[in-house]
């Protein structure tokens, strides 16, 4: 057996299937260079790179969400970075082959990433290599798409987000690598996808013989490579029982999510794209609960216009059928900035120009963005929601931005709607004055990510402290519960939209916090949805009021699981 590292929960059993990537070494060019020639082919490798990464895009959609999507939509922008443009186009012009350039300039830019200070920044330096390599291999005419042929558990030194992504999801297993840690861009796809994953395996390329049986246990972070037969039969009994699991929660899609005594919570699904809607169906969503509207604004020169804007807005408005649709205005800044935007320097984004704070001081942007919900809004139920607010000052410019823009299209006689204005609580700020915010908002969603890294000072992706990160510390549950409290009393709702809301181990309580809208990866919705039908609300009202003065986000869990023990409930976490 070898030790690694938990990246994916989950078990597989199945043949290895050894992954090693093509060979992409840039020979010297036989004959004289042709700069002209040369400059061609960089640009016929981008445009082949820029589709490929939509493909990929789109698959990790299907399979993931539209967070790992996002993944593809930023190494877009690496394959249109001026600055990489600039210097592929100086080294040809200096007699470099275009191969031999980007395999150059991509690389020095990996190297300068990896010597920083800044741990996101560092992170990059996978991307840019994994750019690279696809500019690479379609400069060489080498393929990539290198697949399995039947099921199997892909066993590999590292992995790139393009090599995850291009599998077809039925074909993967399992993944095991010798490289790359729980935070990498991989064990994000392969836990959205579902996929058990074990990253740092040391050695197991060496080890593993190809078509060999192998187990994987993603949770507990191990590679079995010679299962003893009982260990096989153990882990197919394991399989049996999860696949049982599926069919008795495929039974809940169309009941409601209610709890024994009558406690109604509206299950809805985070989505980037009015399509997502059909694929998340299937588990029966009572709404959106988080509509990500960037995805019209990345990739662009300039900002999306009103009617392409309503066009997505109105699209997901008519496949919901009257179901809510809650649409959060551009969300960016931070590790998320806009090509048309001329963006500040700051020592610290993340507490910088983003969110609302940006849209505030881009009436352009926002009132375009809010005529076209509104006008979305004449066709079914829209709710606006401001992401990064912290002051009663910024809710009421907001909200004054939104009667500007009703305003504006009552005097042009357009068609358009009346919608709900809420704010997503993403910091201590925000939660701590939800009283005095309740008066102001029809409704509070809690981004439970951004709220947990804020209250704990700790940034998730940092391999060295991201071990503090913590959503079930006692501190942020004080604050969800503060939220909860504070929107019962001014008679709004109140939800989650982060990832704590499809988290079951935390519905008792979320439910017992007042919330009364969970909104989700689809996925998640059945399970959450088989604990809230176990659990009664007074009970969970009870349980909040303990958990919060529990001394450790583990206390926290061991209560958690104590609880459902006792109604019968085993969440699969």
């Amino acid at each position: 057996m070898i030790e690694g590292i938990a990246a994916a929960p989950g078990l597989a059993l199945g043949p290895a299937w050894v992954y090693r990537p093509p060979d992409l070494t840039v020979l010297p060019p036989a004959g004289p260079v042709d700069p002209e020639a040369e400059l061609g082919r960089w640009e016929a490798a981008r445009r082949q790179v820029r589709e490929r990464l939509d493909e990929l895009a789109g698959r990790a959609r299907e399979h993931a969400g539209e967070d790992e999507a996002a993944i593809f939509a930023a190494h877009r922008l690496l394959v249109d970075d001026p600055e990489l443009d600039g210097q592929v186009r100086q080294a040809i012009a200096g007699g470099r082959t275009a191969a031999a350039a980007v395999a150059t300039v991509t690389e020095s830019f990996a190297e300068s990433l990896e010597q920083l200070d800044d741990e996101y920044l560092r992170g990059r330096a996978a991307d840019i290599r994994d750019v690279g390599r696809q500019l690479l291999a379609a400069l060489l005419g080498v393929r990539l798409d290198l697949a399995p042929e039947e099921p199997s558990v892909i066993v590999a030194h590292d992995l790139a987000p393009s090599d995850t992504a291009r599998w077809p999801r039925e074909r993967v297993l399992g993944l095991v690598t010798e490289a790359g840690g729980a935070t990498s861009h991989v064990a994000i796809l392969a836990r959205a996808a579902g996929v058990p994953a074990v990253a740092g395996a040391a050695g197991v390329v060496a080890a593993v013989t190809p078509g060999q049986p192998v187990v994987v246990d993603g949770s507990a972070g191990q590679v079995v490579l010679h299962p003893t037969v009982e260990r096989r039969q153990a882990v197919e009994r394991a399989l049996a029982a999860r696949a049982e699991r599926a069919r008795t929660l495929a039974a809940l899609r169309d009941l409601p999510a209610v709890t024994p005594d009558g406690r109604r919570v509206e299950l809805a699904v985070n989505i980037g794209r009015p399509e997502d809607i059909a694929a998340a169906e299937e588990f029966g969503p009572e709404g959106v609960g988080l509509f990500r509207t960037e995805f019209l604004f990345l990739d662009r020169s300039r900002p999306p216009g009103e009617e392409t804007q309503w066009q997505a807005y109105v699209a997901a408005v008519r496949a919901l059928k009257g179901r809510r649709l809650v649409l959060r205005t551009l969300d960016v800044g931070a590790d998320k900035r806009l090509p048309f935007i001329d963006w500040p320097d700051e020592m610290n984004p993340a507490l910088g120009w983003r969110g609302a704070r940006l849209s505030l001081e881009r009436p352009d942007l926002l009132q375009t963005q809010l005529r076209a919900m509104l006008r979305a809004a004449a066709e079914g139920p829209v709710s606006v929601m401001f992401p990064m607010v912290t002051t009663l000052e910024e809710v009421r410019r907001l909200r004054h931005a939104v009667e500007e823009a009703a305003a504006s299209l009552e005097r042009e006689g357009v068609a358009h709607g009346r919608v709900e204005v809420g704010i997503m609580v993403e910091t201590p700020a925000a939660a701590l004055s939800a009283r005095a915010l309740a008066g102001a908002v029809d409704f509070f969603s809690i981004g439970t990510n951004d709220l947990t890294q804020y209250t704990l000072a700790v940034d998730r992706t940092s391999q060295q402290v991201a071990a503090l990160y913590d959503p079930l510390h006692p501190a942020v549950l004080r604050l969800i519960l503060e939220v909860g409290r504070a929107a019962e009393e001014a008679g709004i709702w109140a939800g989650v939209c982060g990832e704590l809301a499809g988290e079951p181990l935390a519905t008792p309580f979320l439910l017992g916090a007042g919330m009364a809208e969970l909104s989700m990866h689809p996925r998640a919705l059945p399970e959450v949805k088989r604990v809230i039908r176990a659990v009664r609300y007074d009970e969970a009202r009870q349980l909040a009021g303990e958990l919060v003065n529990l001394p450790t986000g583990d206390e926290v869990r061991r209560r958690l699981r104590s609880f459902l023990a006792e109604r019968g409930v085993e969440p699969e976490t």
